[in-house]
């Protein structure tokens, strides 16, 4: 297998960790530069990487089975009606200037209640969870937010952490951002449209 220059590699790492990355994601994540460097690097990497793309938004870039080999990962990705809900948790990734403690679709439990999580992160030394509102019915947050007040109510969180981590929600439109603020009361949370952080 042909060794990759640290960028090359860097960029597959990015992959390995966030799933799916469009073409803008990857130029700012890696300081790629213009379009037209970002287009002639992500062709050097067309080996490893496969790729689609929906309307008029950029490439969506994913590890094909030799970019899976290469980073040593075993998560098989293929397009789905989620790809829009993981660029906007990437999204947020970047936005908070992507930090090292991150880890996505975690799982937690405590008697009756349990959730996964898009993602956990730390920031300025707190945890917090990561909650992406793109496609699912106000139904199912409703539904999650009950499990979430469970797990507050509970220990097995508390006792992880020592604390009840923000629980920090990214969703489309002011109006969904409404009702997740009036659903959440009585947990410790934020909500941001993913205009406030674009």
């Amino acid at each position: 297998m042909k060794r990759l220059s640290e960028r090359q590699e860097k960029i597959l790492l990015s992959l390995k960790k966030l799933d799916f990355l469009n073409r803008d994601q990857l130029s700012v994540i890696h300081r790629l530069g213009k379009k037209q460097n970002t287009n002639r690097i992500l062709r050097e990497l067309s080996p490893y990487l496969s790729s689609f793309r929906e309307n008029d938004s950029p490439n969506v870039y994913f590890l094909n089975k030799e970019g899976r080999e290469y980073v040593n990962s075993e998560k098989e990705r293929k397009k789905n009606k989620f790809v829009n809900h993981v660029l906007m948790r990437n999204d947020f990734y970047i936005y908070l200037g992507f930090p090292s403690e991150w880890k996505n679709e975690m799982k937690y439990r405590d008697d009756d209640y349990s959730v996964i999580c898009d993602a956990v992160f730390k920031v300025n030394g707190k945890y917090q969870f990561l909650e992406v509102d793109s496609l699912q019915k106000m139904k199912a947050n409703r539904g999650k937010i009950t499990q979430y007040k469970g797990l507050f109510a509970g220990r097995t969180i508390h006792e992880k952490y020592g604390y009840f981590p923000k629980i920090v929600w990214l969703t489309t439109t002011n109006f969904r951002k409404i009702q997740i603020i009036d659903l959440c009361k009585g947990l410790p949370y934020a909500v941001y449209t993913i205009d406030d952080i674009r």
